[in-house]
């Protein structure tokens, strides 16, 4: 189970290091002025957009500009602070993967039903959006499950030394 937990913890710890690195320089161009980027972002977010037929990000629906302010006002902070829970093994980290990995999910289940309903996307987007369902599954069993060799605080009060009587 260790190796299993260990395996775990490399790909969320890919998995935030990507959000805390694409949210911000790629999907922030959806709801932020493209005059704050360089150029090079722009075209890139534009090829992508382009290349894989992603409407969403071409055409900037309200529903998905709401997300993209959820992930960037609630997500990414949680990205980075899972992230340093991850490398610091802090004792939160379950919680604050739970909660990541529920918002995260909620989104993708919203971006992906539009996609499917709508008949405009290809299984090659689909394909490109599903990973993060998957992630933020991984994510919420994460918070959920134990982990061996780190100590649960549910059910369990601290020792306190109790004066002796005389």
């Amino acid at each position: 189970m260790g190796v299993v937990s260990k395996l775990t913890d490399a790909v969320l710890f890919l998995f935030f290091l990507t959000v805390a690195l694409a949210a911000p320089l790629i999907d922030g161009q959806t709801i932020l002025p493209s005059d704050l980027y360089p150029t090079f972002l722009v075209d890139l977010k534009s090829w992508y957009a382009t290349e894989f037929g992603d409407y969403l990000v071409a055409e900037k629906p309200h529903f998905f500009v709401g997300l993209v302010w959820l992930e960037l006002v609630f997500q990414w902070p949680l990205a980075l602070i899972c992230l340093y829970g991850l490398v610091a093994s802090k004792p939160w980290l379950n919680t604050t993967c739970l909660i990541y990995g529920s918002s995260v999910s909620t989104a993708m289940v919203v971006i992906l039903a539009e996609l499917t309903a709508s008949g405009k996307a290809s299984d090659t987007l689909i394909r490109i959006y599903l990973p993060f369902l998957g992630l933020s599954v991984i994510a919420i069993l994460r918070g959920l499950l134990s982990h061996p060799g780190k100590s649960s605080a549910t059910g369990k009060r601290p020792v306190t030394n109790r004066k002796k009587r005389v």
